[in-house]
């Protein structure tokens, strides 16, 4: 069965940015029912959501079509999430207060499910400590918050005000219907490529794109545990409510990682980080000319060697692994020499696979076991990764 989410619209400029929201969600296959209040159907109208939805959009608290029924009550008895997108000030504040003075408020003040705000606002309004004090009242009562952007907003000014990136606020919808098995937990992702400077214009890196680890990084998100992600360079968004630590080098991982890894639960290594870098890094570009260039290359730390070497009884240690030839045994090899719990072994040459995909092929491997798992998005592989490790944690207990 699909989860239904109530979706409520005020009045914000920012209300146009919901139909693509609803529209994105309603092609996911979730049960959408709208609320508007007055002012949300001045900037767009019901018909616009409806034609989305193929369901009535409520705005009037009285406009009941079964007398047997209280709609605002009724709605949201199954509901399993509340949002409110855009969220303005003035709802805002009468949320804060359980004033239920039309449809979106009174069910807001019914609905027993989580409930989610995306505010949109000038940064005045947003920054006024009476909004902030709102906001709190709210959040002490389990009510979650997707932050507003930074930028040029509908009046003119500029600052904090601007109705979040709609895959942040997807992404927090995701956190808000996960359930939170991870809650509790330090987790440490890795992703990414590393890279290794020969002069000050051209270094050393491989095709790694990152989306393996901010998927992970994003499920554990999702999952309840408290996340750091440490990332080499990449295009990737970084992943909202996430701490993320930003490298360049293996050598700059190396440090970022051996400086929190005494206090992570699971430490996961799905960055791809180099394993030689420049002797020698020139001061000035390297001038082309008509004869070899050599590279002297030296060797980087290996980074999943000391964390194997370091471990804590209680951590649960996990590596992964490229090979283009015999990629079993050369996982099992790395599991053992590395002291890992489980290395996950990409089958890079099967379609499907690899670095820059969607998708992957991958086998995990264990002291006592081996599972292949056919074509996953990497989306889903991430929960099948931490699933896999918090077994692994619940039988050392």
């Amino acid at each position: 069965m699909s989860k239904k989410i109530i979706v409520g619209i005020t009045g914000s400029i920012a209300a146009y940015k919901a139909i693509q929201l609803i529209s994105d969600l309603t092609k996911k296959d979730y049960h959408i029912e709208v609320m508007m209040s007055e002012s949300a159907a001045k900037f767009i109208t019901p018909v616009c959501i409806q034609s989305l939805t193929k369901r009535k959009v409520y705005i009037d608290t009285f406009d009941d079509e079964n007398p047997a029924i209280i709609t605002h009550v009724d709605i949201v008895k199954d509901a399993d999430l509340f949002i409110v997108v855009p969220a303005s000030a003035h709802t805002i504040a009468k949320l804060a207060y359980g004033m239920a003075d039309n449809m979106l408020t009174s069910a807001f003040l019914a609905a027993t499910c989580p409930k989610l705000i995306a505010p949109a606002m000038n940064v005045h309004m947003f920054e006024n400590p009476i909004t902030q004090k709102n906001m709190q009242s709210l959040k002490e009562t389990g009510v979650l918050f997707v932050e507003p952007t930074c930028g040029l907003l509908a009046c003119g000014d500029i600052g904090r005000g601007k109705l979040a990136d709609q895959e942040d606020i997807m992404e927090m919808i995701h956190y808000a219907l996960s359930k939170k098995t991870l809650t509790g937990k330090k987790i440490l992702v890795s992703a990414g490529p590393t890279q290794e400077s020969i002069d000050p214009v051209r270094y050393i890196t491989n095709h790694s794109s990152g989306k393996m680890g901010y998927a992970i990084a994003k499920a554990a998100f999702c999952l309840g545990a408290d996340v750091t992600l440490v990332s080499g360079p990449t295009y990737l968004k970084k992943p909202y409510g996430i701490n993320c630590i930003n490298v360049v080098s293996a050598d700059d991982m190396y440090q970022a990682i051996h400086e929190i890894s005494k206090q992570q639960d699971f430490i996961i290594m799905s960055a791809a980080v180099g394993d030689y870098a420049s002797q020698n890094i020139a001061d000035q570009k390297i001038k082309k000319n008509d004869h070899k260039m050599t590279l002297e290359l030296i060797k980087n730390k290996d980074i999943l060697f000391d964390l194997g070497q370091k471990k804590l009884p209680q951590q649960i240690l996990c590596g992964f692994a490229m090979e283009t030839s015999d990629l079993i045994e050369h996982a099992q090899d790395k599991l053992k020499k590395k002291n890992c719990d489980m290395i996950v072994a990409n089958h890079l040459k099967t379609d499907g696979a690899g670095f820059q995909g969607d998708t992957n092929i991958v086998t995990f491997i264990t002291q006592d076991s081996m599972k292949d798992y056919g074509l996953l998005s990497k989306d889903e592989l991430a929960y099948e990764i931490l699933m896999t490790l918090k077994k692994m944690e619940e039988s050392l207990c």
